[in-house]
């Protein structure tokens, strides 16, 4: 099985620091991010935030564990790598671009090895939609949250 990766950028009509601080409040990414169903916190910085955060997303073909490593560059980055889970691995960003004006590009970013289990059930035309639902749902998520 191939790794699965891509990026989706959207603009939004919202200031960088607001778009960074919505996407670095990972306990709440819930409520806008549909992939995403549950966030467990098991360890926090020296600044409260989520360090080490444990994951349930819908992949589309199957929910899918994740003990995610999180690190912070305000306001322009939040990264994040598996630990464990039920990918072979799994990195993640969010990049933020001021454009002026209070309008900022925000990139989300993914890069998934499903393993072979996992892999069996991403075939072909699920590949490419579990991958668009991924990148898209996060961003358009973001957008609405932050523009509303």
């Amino acid at each position: 099985m191939r790794v699965i990766k891509g990026d989706r950028s959207v603009e939004i009509e919202a200031p960088i620091e607001r778009c960074y601080e919505i996407a670095a409040d990972v306990e709440s990414a819930t409520e806008w991010q549909g992939s995403l169903k549950d966030v467990e916190v098991l360890e926090r910085d020296g600044e409260r935030r989520p360090l080490l955060v444990e994951t349930e997303s819908d992949a589309k073909v199957k929910s899918v564990r994740a003990v995610l490593r999180f690190s912070y560059e305000p306001p322009t980055a939040i990264r994040w790598v598996q630990e464990k889970g039920d990918s072979k691995s799994l990195t993640g960003s969010w990049a933020f671009e001021d454009l002026g004006g209070g309008r900022t590009r925000a990139t989300y970013a993914l890069e998934a090895d499903p393993g072979r289990m996992l892999g069996l059930l991403l075939r072909g035309p699920a590949e490419s939609k579990v991958r668009d639902f991924l990148l898209g749902d996060a961003a358009a998520g973001l957008k609405q949250k932050a523009e509303s």
